[in-house]
């Protein structure tokens, strides 16, 4: 299922009464799926521990930190936990230099949506350190009204974030919609009543998102686009 469909053409007029878009950061957004894979592993092999696969990995994206480590397969227990936290954070924010671009077509995407008068917020598993790393690098800090990241609030998928951001900007779950790549993201949303997007560029399959029951699942920025500014 993709947002390209007659069916989901007409769920998008269902979206014409938005009033707040939250988006997911890590993989949907950005293409920092090889960084934070990388990060991970370093971080595990700084303390002498068994270096976690990409996969594992990649099957934690989206939660905080605590969360996604204490998840991993080689974590030894929590004595080890704020180390494992310090070295992940040193390679993601300094010593790791993956690239880490924006998905092609996420910055008209959000112009696009302020400019049509929508709340645009950012609820994320990532650290306030990194977030705001990069909001700045990628100039799309002035767009976004309001933020929140794992380390402020309860970690995906508690619903915790969502609730903080519509009562921060005033909406209710009837006018807010969650635009994210992971089962988390979708839970969350689900849980918060709000309706909810699945991107299938990120790092979960489409299958396993759309077990989720979101209202679509875009194939691309360019699709997704093309429903919400149109």
């Amino acid at each position: 299922m993709d947002l390209s469909s007659e069916a989901n053409s007409e769920a998008a007029l269902r979206l014409q009464d938005i009033e707040l878009v939250v988006f997911d950061w890590d993989g949907t957004l950005m293409d920092s799926e090889g960084r934070i894979v990388a990060s991970m592993q370093a971080a595990f092999r700084d303390l002498g521990l068994a270096s976690p696969p990409a996969t594992a990995v990649r099957g934690v994206i989206g939660l905080g930190l605590e969360e996604a480590i204490r998840r991993l397969p080689g974590f030894d227990g929590e004595q080890t936990l704020a180390e494992l936290i310090a070295r992940y954070r040193h390679h993601y924010l300094i010593a790791d230099a993956t690239p880490t671009p924006l998905f092609e077509g996420v910055q008209a995407l959000i112009e696009g949506l302020h400019a049509r008068g929508r709340l645009l917020a950012v609820a994320t598993g990532k650290s306030r350190r990194g977030l705001d790393q990069a909001l700045d690098l990628t100039g799309l800090r002035p767009w976004f009204h309001a933020t929140r990241c794992a380390e402020e609030t309860f970690s995906k998928p508690h619903p915790g974030m969502l609730h903080e951001l519509m009562d921060e900007l005033g909406v209710s779950p009837a006018v807010t919609l969650m635009i994210g790549d992971t089962d988390y993201d979708l839970q969350m949303a689900h849980t918060a009543g709000v309706r909810v997007l699945a991107v299938g560029y990120g790092t979960q399959t489409p299958e396993r998102l759309l077990a989720q029951q979101p209202l679509a699942c875009a194939p691309s920025i360019a699709v997704l686009s093309d429903w919400l500014l149109h």
